[in-house]
């Protein structure tokens, strides 16, 4: 029992925040009893209870029960002097500040006095009373929904009266003292459209359907259009890659590309162009598996969890493993935490959040809930597919089983046999065996012009020959001062099969064996390694190299020579062994046996072994002919070892309380709110957290959604910060609006479709963007909308523009994607920009093979995010490498030239008809005269490429009015 006199107290300053100190609250009269619930409550739950609940115990401490402030001796009964609380809230000095609260007002003298007469007259708390917190605001994410109908503002125009999202603009901007701009031309309207909807300008031809339409719903009908259009899903999908942080490589130091992730690009692009409900949709991120086993279509969703960066490096340190793996769970927390509820949820992973009321027990419920994901591929098939692969296999792995018992039946008798013999055949090994950092031969003098070494066993596996690693080989002349003449720089050359490193044919070639350099090696395709010296030379000796540092240790990929003979010729057609391991000792017990096998087997034995390899041979080439099932990256899942426990400071090596998974507590007094036991399956956690984000009753969704298709049409979000509706992030600018979306968010059944076509057919998203000083004095930014925000093309509308104005735009959809860089990949990753990337790379950019940390010049400068993170909202910047590099980058070179060809093909010699197609391709217009003039003259005196190349880097091209 701590002793009343003992120090406080080191731990208390961090566990008693105390907040929002209501002066008149809980003051008893000097002659009137103490009476709990009437002098004592009130302060604890004004004061206290808001960080020392049961759920909420800042610092550990919870103050809710006696049991809590009197059973750990917090209140000293009959002794306010030695009680901790008492000495908290106290000035230490006359006129000082009480070290509790840390923030507002202290309490007041009275209120203390309260407290002191309450533990001297003996503390008294009634038997089984739990208290809770004093009433706190709601912050405004957290709240319910509101029902509030659209408002009725007056003077409003009578244009802005039909669609309910006007009336809420309007009233906002009247209350600024600001008017509407008037509405957009057509073909304003509809390269807008074109754009917001599919991400591609309108064609001549659309453009002037459109302005012809004389019917009173003709916009309507365009924006049903282009809704419809299969391009509708490539646009609005790539919005959702970047909310999701899909990249297709590892990230972090090896950064190796992941080439079975594209078919969750193709999902979500088939998802929105299905206008599959978006709460489905999240059910199929979370938990694809368990409501869709079977189905590819929806098992493929659980691709979001595993789609962000993770680190693929084994760690045999156990600290580094749990590190790596509390690492590899948190991006899946925080990237569900900012996509579905506007979040940050991650800033609990150490500690309680500093600003949302989000528990550190609350990050690891939703760790918990995840817990059992792991980056991996996972067969996705129908069960039907699944059947027919077994029936095809069954036979043949049967065959396969009996073969490979039946020669390793026949191995083992010969390897029985030559272990009798075994003693007289290893003493003729009596050399060292070979040695990775530098093995020699020396042999008699001979005359040669080619000299190889053949491979017969690696050091891993003696039954292989092919994929050793060499650094160097080196022939040497006999006499006192020899010479390497296989150096390349004596003229000698080298050739050997060799691995090829996906785009960099030349990665391991043989000719790194003659270059003088340790480092970099030969990774052979292949058993055998030529030398070709400038001339016959005679020889006396041979030196060979595969991991001269030893830095190579005992990585299983890196192999090296282990068995190997060495030959001579003088014309490359009769060979002379000059040196071999046959008399060296074996490089381990696998080579051992290989050799006395060797010498046991017997004619009959090697013939009938030859017999069965063949026939093993045909049954694994009919195994390996049936089409595989498709394995995609979209994570495995297992069950958990043991409980998930709260990481005190975040620090797996600091386990706490355990915890299960749940809802958050903010949001606990929901219907919806869950708590599940701790035996929970993985899968069904994972599903219960999913319901749960979709509830009907939880806000954050719906508001969330409907923010982000404001911020995919306007530009800028209601609330600024998309995946932040905290604290930390912005607040709405149209609240009433928002809950009004988020309402029709639901009413519409979760579809967005109904929600573009609601937002796209208001006044408001109609408006011309043209520039007001005044109005711009009031609201430079237009977030109360008083015209349409214009922007610049994001950098793959950039492109897809550009390839489809030059009509040079490849429309396939779906597969695998195209790469604008070469890549090699050796342990780590290496990514190099194509110089001139040709016709295979002219898809639209959502089906490039997006790699992390990786340049793409065009798409990279026009501010393509990295996917190493979430992009909610795109940066838009103006730099001077984006006009250099539209201006000089060998694309846009080759586009003008391809749009010269258009032009030429479509309007003929005549320059004024190529400038005015030119015009209505790339601007949605025609030139107005002085551009004619203009472009006319250009051509006349550059040449029409010229003039397609200023088309492409003209800025109205790039911009959105």
């Amino acid at each position: 029992m701590r002793s009343p006199a003992a120090p406080i107290r080191s731990a208390l300053p961090v566990m008693f925040a105390l907040v929002t100190a209501l002066p008149g609250v809980g003051v008893a009269g000097e002659d009137q009893p103490i009476d709990f619930a009437r002098d004592v409550a009130p302060i604890l739950e004004s004061h206290c209870l808001s960080c020392h609940t049961t759920e909420n115990r800042k610092g550990g401490v919870a103050l809710s029960t006696g049991e809590d402030l009197i059973g750990l001796e917090y209140v000293l009964v009959g002794d306010p002097d030695a009680s901790d609380l008492i000495a908290l809230v106290t000035p230490e000095a006359e006129g000082g500040r009480p070290r509790m609260p840390l923030k507002g007002d202290p309490l007041s003298a009275e209120q203390v006095d309260t407290l002191r007469r309450w533990i001297a007259s003996g503390a008294d708390w009634p038997e089984g009373l739990t208290l809770s917190a004093g009433e706190t605001e709601i912050w405004w994410s957290l709240r319910p929904l509101t029902e509030a109908s659209p408002p009725e503002p007056g003077g409003i125009l009578d244009a802005w009266k039909s669609n309910p999202i006007d009336r809420f603009v309007f009233e906002k901007m009247a209350g600024a003292g600001l008017s509407p701009s008037p509405p957009a031309d057509c073909r304003t309207l509809i390269r807008r459209a074109s754009f917001d909807l599919v991400g591609l300008p309108p064609t001549p031809e659309e453009v002037d359907a459109f302005v012809d339409d004389d019917r009173p719903d003709a916009y309507e009908h365009l924006i049903d259009r282009l809704l419809a259009s299969p391009h509708y899903g490539e646009r609005w999908g790539r919005h959702w890659l970047d909310v999701v942080r899909f990249g297709e490589s590892n990230g972090f130091e090896r950064n190796v590309l992941i080439n079975n992730a594209w078919p969750f690009r193709d999902a979500m692009i088939r998802a929105f162009n299905e206008d599959r409900p978006f709460d489905r949709l999240v059910l199929e991120h979370l938990a694809g598996d368990v409501i869709g086993a079977g189905d590819p279509a929806v098992e493929v969703g659980t691709a979001f969890l595993v789609c962000g960066p993770y680190d693929d490096v084994g760690n045999l340190d156990p600290v580094q493993a749990a590190q790596i793996r509390a690492n590899t769970v948190d991006d899946m927390v925080r990237a569900t935490g900012e996509a579905f509820l506007g979040l940050t949820v991650g800033c609990a992973r150490c500690h309680d959040h500093k600003f949302d009321p989000i528990l550190q027990r609350d990050y690891y419920a939703l760790a918990d809930a995840l817990s059992g994901v792991h980056h991996d591929s996972r067969v996705v098939a129908t069960g039907e597919q699944r059947r027919q692969d077994a029936e095809r296999r069954a036979p043949l792995i049967a065959d396969r089983d009996r073969l490979n018992a039946e020669i390793a039946s026949l191995r083992e008798a010969i390897r029985s046999r030559a272990e009798a013999d075994a003693a007289g055949i290893e003493a003729e090994w009596t050399r060292p065996s070979v040695d990775r950092t530098g093995t020699e031969e020396s042999f008699d003098p001979i005359e040669a012009r080619f000299v190889r070494l053949v491979v017969e066993g690696l050091d891993t596996d003696p039954d292989r020959s092919a994929g050793a690693r060499l650094e160097e080989f080196q022939v040497w002349t006999p006499g006192d001062a020899p010479r390497n003449v296989a150096l390349a720089s004596n003229g000698g050359s080298a050739e050997g099969p060799s691995r090829v490193a996906e785009d960099f044919a030349d990665a391991y070639s043989a000719d790194l064996t003659i270059d003088g350099r340790f480092g970099s090696r030969w990774i052979s395709g292949g058993d055998r390694l030529t030398i070709t010296l400038a001339r016959p030379e005679t020889i006396a000796r041979v030196w060979f190299s595969s991991d001269r540092s030893g830095a190579a240790g005992d990585l299983g990929e890196a192999t090296f020579v282990g068995e190997y003979r060495i030959e001579a010729s003088t014309d490359g057609e009769s060979w002379v062994v000059v040196a071999s391991s046959h008399d060296r000792r074996p490089a381990n017990e696998a080579h051992r046996q290989r050799r006395l096998f060797d010498r046991e087997a017997s004619p009959e034995d090697l013939a009938r072994l030859d017999r069965l390899r063949d026939e093993l041979d045909q049954v694994n080439a009919s195994l390996a002919a049936i089409p595989p099932l498709p394995e995609w990256w979209v994570g495995s899942f297992r069950e958990p070892e043991g409980p998930s426990r709260v990481f005190l400071g975040g620090d797996p090596q600091r386990p706490g309380d355990p915890v299960t998974t749940s809802s958050l507590s903010a949001l606990g007094h929901l219907d919806s709110a869950f708590s599940l036991p701790a035996d929970t399956p993985e899968a069904g956690r994972r599903l219960a957290l999913a319901r749960w984000i979709v509830a009907e009753d939880n806000p954050l969704t719906p508001r969330v959604l409907a923010n982000r298709l404001w911020l995919g049409h306007f530009g800028a979000g209601i609330v600024a910060t998309p995946s932040d509706f905290g604290a930390m992030g912005g607040e709405p600018s149209h609240p009433e609006l928002l809950d009004w979306l988020a309402g029709q968010v639901r009413r519409n059944g979760w579809r967005l479709k109904p929600m573009h076509r609601l937002i796209m057919t208001s006044q408001a998203y109609r408006q011309s963007s043209a520039f007001r000083a005044e109005a711009a004095s009031v609201d430079g930014d237009s977030r109360l909308l008083w015209r349409f925000p214009p922007r610049r093309l994001s950098g793959e509308e950039v492109r897809d523009a550009i390839l489809s104005i030059a009509g040079a735009l490849d429309p396939e959809m779906g597969g695998p994607g195209f790469r604008l860089y070469r890549y090699l990949e050796d342990n780590v990753a290496t990514y190099v920009p194509l110089d001139a990337p040709g016709p295979e790379t002219y898809r639209r950019a959502v089906y490039h093979q997006n790699a992390r940390a990786m340049r793409v010049d065009l798409l990279t400068d026009f501010d393509c995010p990295d996917p190493a993170a979430a992009a909610p909202r795109r940066s838009s910047t103006t730099t001077p490498l984006q006009a250099l590099t539209l201006l000089n980058h060998e694309f846009t070179l080759d586009m003008a030239r391809a749009l010269a060809s258009r032009l030429s093909r479509d309007s003929g010699d005549d320059p004024e008809a190529q400038v005015r197609l030119a015009f209505e391709l790339a601007f949605a217009r025609g030139p107005d005269d002085a551009e004619r003039a203009a472009a006319v003259a250009l051509i006349d005196r550059h040449g029409l490429d010229a003039f397609c190349r200023a088309i492409l880097n003209a800025n109205e091209l790039i911009s959105l009015d």
